[in-house]
């Protein structure tokens, strides 16, 4: 997806949320809003918003002096996600249909979106999801993939909603233990978006193979990865794509076979599904 003339409005206010998360005081958060406002006028409209918003957050990071712009608030997500744990854990042994509860619960973790155009409760969110029918529901083709497949690629997305990934990957071992799974996270800390430290600190490594994918932006930009990442996207029977910034660096893109799990936070990634703000997907390609 290139983007859309709101987007450069959603990305502008990006920054005074980032000024608020750093405390920052009035001169550097006029400095964040002012330099965004005026990186805004050169945007490539040829570029995807996970492009766009790369090149943003390093030039925020490199004001505010801070490698990583949402540590504090990605720990805090890391910690409420797994509070909810024990509850997960429950509603996945007790349920009929594993497959279908597991990724309703990866997709609710989905809502942990700093960037985001709307915000989510998280604590609603699983209290609902469960109850919540998917606008888009490709569940049984998923399934039928799965039992197929012999590799899969699973694209992480944001801290916190890592956890709930990890517990759908444990979840689908069991389903079809038959596949290999592997993980990708990102090259470096942008937005709140899962990095290798946080992965292996919520111990992926032992669950799957983990892969630093190499890109620098809150989304799979396949010519920014590594080249073992992208014999790894390329080679997958299936890939497991969660979250917009994903879907809008895979739309388009070269291969089939992309299962899309997120949920609608922003009114251009809902036209371009032909669905609402707050409707959950699982969209196969």
């Amino acid at each position: 997806m290139r983007i859309d003339e709101a987007c450069v409005g959603c990305i502008i206010n990006q920054s005074a949320r980032v000024a608020d998360a750093l405390g920052a005081d009035k001169i550097l958060a006029h400095k964040l809003v002012s330099s965004v406002e005026q990186m805004s006028e050169d945007f490539s409209f040829e570029q995807t918003p996970p492009e766009i918003a790369a090149d943003v957050y390093k030039k925020m990071a490199d004001i505010a002096h801070r490698k990583d712009l949402y540590e504090e608030q990605k720990q805090h997500a890391t910690i409420q996600a797994l509070s909810f744990v024990p509850f997960l854990e429950e509603k996945l042994s007790n349920t009929q249909d594993k497959l279908l509860t597991a990724t309703k619960i990866a997709v609710a973790g989905n809502v942990i979106d700093l960037a985001a155009e709307v915000a989510f409760d998280l604590k609603h969110e699983l209290e609902k999801i469960f109850h919540t029918e998917f606008a888009i529901n490709d569940v049984n083709r998923l399934d039928k993939e799965l039992r197929d497949a012999s590799s899969v690629v699973v694209l992480g997305d944001n801290v916190g909603e890592h956890i709930f990934d990890y517990l759908y990957i444990k979840t689908l071992k069991k389903l079809y233990p038959q596949i290999h799974f592997s993980y990708f996270v990102r090259g470096l800390p942008i937005i709140n978006d899962v990095t290798m430290k946080e992965a292996q600190e919520a111990g992926f490594e032992e669950l799957c193979e983990l892969v630093d994918s190499g890109v620098n932006t809150p989304g799979f930009t396949y010519t920014r990865a590594t080249p073992y990442a992208q014999k790894l996207f390329d080679n997958a029977d299936l890939v497991i794509s969660k979250g917009m910034g994903n879907y809008e660096c895979l739309t388009p893109t070269h291969r089939k076979n992309i299962c899309f799990l997120l949920k609608v936070k922003c009114g251009v990634v809902g036209a371009s599904l032909g669905k609402e703000i707050g409707d959950i997907i699982c969209y196969l390609t």
